[in-house]
């Protein structure tokens, strides 16, 4: 496979990621508004584009943790934009012996995104979501849907709804 095919394939791979997670907003009727902007994948820049605080943007990451050996779990750690994750308190939670941000290549196999764009939702059974409570205090949030040019704002009560996440303290400022 070339290096064009390649680039193409997690290109498909995330419009399919992106109408997936449409299909499921609108099949739930959650609410949500799509918001096309600049191309833009950190989180203060887009969330400038967008126009409004960090607190209201969701800053998706994949961590890996180890369990044993030879045993690893990943989770889509959602926090706030303003906030990092604590991966100390992911390690405990899930009462490993290390935890570490996934390589990137994993990270997105997983979200079936490329990195800067990894949603809110997990379509993969070997990705546990756990959303810190602190993104969850505004009526609604924003975050890149799959492509750095689109973003959803999502209704806060629709996505814990559709979502399902697994809420805990994973946040440090």
């Amino acid at each position: 496979m070339s290096a064009n095919e390649a680039v193409y394939d997690k290109t498909d791979e995330t419009d399919k990621t992106y109408e997936k997670l449409v299909a499921l907003l609108d099949e739930r009727g959650a609410a949500y508004r799509v918001i096309e902007h600049e191309a833009e994948g950190g989180t203060e820049a887009v969330s400038r584009l967008r126009g409004h605080s960090l607190e209201q943007a969701a800053k998706c990451i994949v961590v890996m943790v180890k369990l044993g050996k030879k045993e690893k779990r990943y989770v889509l750690a959602v926090v706030a934009g303003d906030r990092r994750v604590d991966l100390a308190a992911i390690k405990g939670l899930l009462g490993g012996s290390y935890a570490g941000f996934a390589s990137q290549d994993v990270a997105e196999r997983l979200s079936r995104c490329v990195s800067g764009t990894i949603l809110p939702f997990s379509f993969d059974p070997e990705l546990e979501l756990i959303v810190d409570p602190g993104l969850l205090g505004h009526p609604e949030f924003f975050f890149n849907a799959a492509r750095l040019d689109r973003s959803l704002a999502l209704s806060t009560s629709d996505y814990l709804k559709v979502a399902e996440p697994r809420v805990e303290e994973i946040a440090v400022a």
